[in-house]
């Protein structure tokens, strides 16, 4: 490596460590403050009821899962999501868990759009939509218990592939304990300690969709000012260039 590219490294490093000590910093106070103005309250799990344009996401449920077959049966190449996305490295130790993304932080993905056009018209609909992924969970896998950014974002999971017995495949959002049901949805708020896993021999699958939460005029300001500077962070724009590069190798596999 040149000395410029070192100097570059360092750089970068310094910058990610400095940004991380000050969104810690004030993460807990704007969180408290998105949390005060929000239109639909502020528990772990939520009524799904709350947000309308769900019901239509269930409905569309089959195609949605028959674009995800097609993709499986064409064995399309599938990254891990440690290889994307550089905050999950952590929690993300294993091949296990694979993404396969159409939006991506607020960035469509055209790749993934084009090859499940059907989704891709479905997502567009949803409002404040910021990603979008199949979320593949290996046999035996876990995922440890971490925390997401903002509250800013919800994440609704609607479950295309759920092994059995059910609740040996779960999610716990704080103290609470769910498990995925075909063709329904589950939302949840990420910000709380949350963790999964899958003590099956079979695959889960879900279409996970982060998207932005209902709030007053203040918290809608704050928030989108702070989920701007995340979606402008190294983290992010690490993980945008390690979806262009993936992007870019799967074309040339069609090619």
């Amino acid at each position: 490596m040149s000395e410029m590219a070192s100097a570059e490294v360092v750089k970068d490093k310094v910058k990610r460590s400095a940004l991380y000590r000050t969104g810690k910093k004030l993460r807990p106070l704007i969180n408290r403050f998105l949390a005060r103005n929000s239109l639909v309250g502020d528990p772990p799990f939520f009524d799904k009821q709350l947000f309308p344009w769900i019901a239509e996401l269930e409905a569309a449920w089959p195609v949605i899962r028959a674009e995800l077959d097609q993709l499986l049966e064409q064995r399309t190449p599938i990254p891990a999501l440690r290889d994307i996305s550089p905050d999950h490295r952590r929690i993300a130790t294993c091949n296990a868990w694979q993404s396969y993304f159409l939006w991506g932080y607020g960035y469509r993905i055209d790749s993934g759009c084009q090859q499940c056009p059907e989704t891709a018209r479905i997502l567009s609909a949803v409002p404040g939509l910021n990603s979008a992924f199949f979320s593949i969970l290996g046999p035996g896998a876990h995922i440890p218990r971490h925390t997401g950014v903002t509250k800013r974002i919800l994440t609704c999971h609607l479950a295309l592939v759920t092994p059995t017995p059910a609740e040996r495949c779960r999610i716990q959002v704080a103290e609470q304990t769910a498990s995925w049901r075909e063709g329904e949805c589950l939302v949840f708020d990420d910000t709380y300690p949350h963790e999964v896993w899958n003590d099956t021999e079979e695959t889960r699958v879900v279409l996970l969709i982060q998207f932005k939460r209902p709030l007053r005029l203040p918290g809608r300001l704050l928030g989108d000012l702070f989920l701007g500077a995340v979606r402008r962070s190294p983290f992010v724009q690490e993980a945008r260039r390690n979806l262009s590069a993936w992007e870019q190798a799967h074309k040339r596999l069609d090619d």
